[in-house]
């Protein structure tokens, strides 16, 4: 895998001391509305013209990274307990997710999200697949619009007691690091109803990765023909309202924060959630593509692309160098048949992001 994996801290901080900052001004609302509005006006593609996306093997490729991250953690709970698994979708969209959930054999879901037309959306393709699986198991849903960095979501719960065994929240969390009280706000949706031994999961952007891949820009931005970060300025990350604008082609246009993921690990301390794993997309992906069934997984879902390419076939990617690291293996007999792999624009563009796992004390 052709991707950058390095770290580089952002400014020293303290941060063994988490208090809640001086509280200001906030221009949370717009925010909020901006990232809702975005989410809601994202029209559905279909199978065809997704297919023809200059994305198309990141997109899933980022789906298998969650498979595998779902797949593991449900196993997990299984050796636990084997029935009436519960699990919260915390940032749902338009249910992507669902048919993951399915074949987990879970009992039951919430989803929850910012965007009221995603949530429909997913409302309605949770109907959509109990109607073409009429005989088979399908897991009960509860359907929640809500903004989980300002509204405690279990008040807005059919049962407000309820617990989970998982939280997922995939590649969302970031979104609530706009303020102290909003990024406590969503930790404490994500895990106050947790079970002892459930687990929060997500994945998010790697704060260090992008500062990283900042400072050594000669400007305020990085990125190549798939993806854009634009800070403000360089050399000031506050620990909370650190924005960037990401640009991620044809999918994500939005402000987003930038998550000191030590001052995450502390937060979670006071909701009793211990960090059991964090790992880059990398280090997940060379972990998993060792397991059988996961390389069966990653082809089925078209996650990694065909070098060279099928007979009659052409790359997404236009610019040949995007595929040297490829050749390399190519040329050096390392492989002899066709590889799955990446441009290494795709693979630098989701190389930003990690995988993160807690699990609630007892």
């Amino acid at each position: 895998m052709d991707a950058n994996s390095g770290t580089m801290s952002p400014q020293k901080r303290n941060s063994d001391a988490l208090d809640p900052p001086a509280k200001k001004i906030s221009t949370a609302d717009g925010h909020s509305s901006a990232v809702a509005a975005h989410y809601n006006e994202l029209q559905e593609c279909g199978l065809k013209e997704r297919s023809q996306s200059r994305i198309f093997y990141l997109r899933n490729f980022n789906n298998w990274m969650k498979s595998a991250l779902i797949g593991e953690f449900l196993d997990r709970v299984r050796e636990k307990k084997n029935r009436n698994i519960a699990v919260l979708d915390l940032g749902c969209g338009k249910g992507g997710d669902l048919l993951k959930w399915n074949k987990g054999r879970i009992d039951k879901l919430v989803c929850t999200d910012i965007a009221d037309v995603s949530v429909q959306q997913c409302e309605q393709r949770y109907s959509d697949m109990k109607a073409r699986n009429q005989r088979d198991y399908i897991f009960e849903a509860e359907f929640v619009t809500a903004d989980s960095t300002k509204e405690l979501l279990s008040e807005k719960l059919r049962n407000p007691d309820m617990n989970f065994d998982i939280c997922s929240c995939q590649f969302v969390y970031h979104y609530s690091f706009e303020t102290y009280e909003q990024a406590d706000m969503m930790l404490r949706n994500a895990c106050e109803r947790l079970c002892p031994g459930g687990y929060f999961i997500g994945t998010t952007p790697d704060g260090f990765e992008l500062v990283k891949r900042l400072e050594a820009s000669d400007k305020n931005s990085f990125g190549n023909d798939v993806y854009s970060v634009t800070f403000q300025e360089k050399g000031s990350y506050p620990l909370f309202g650190c924005k960037y604008d990401f640009k991620l082609e044809g999918v994500v246009n939005v402000p987003e924060f930038l998550v000191y993921f030590p001052a995450l690990v502390e937060m979670a301390k006071k909701y009793k959630m211990k960090l059991i794993y964090k790992k880059t997309f990398q280090e997940f992906f060379e972990e998993k593509v060792k397991n059988d069934e996961q390389k069966m997984l990653l082809r089925k879902m078209q996650a990694l692309e065909q070098y060279p390419p099928a007979p009659n076939s052409s790359l997404v990617s236009n610019d040949e160098e995007d595929y040297k690291h490829a050749r390399n293996l190519k040329e050096g007999g390392k492989a002899k048949l066709p590889l799955g792999t990446l441009s290494k624009s795709e693979w630098d563009a989701t190389s930003i992001y990690l995988l993160f796992a807690f699990e609630k004390e007892a």
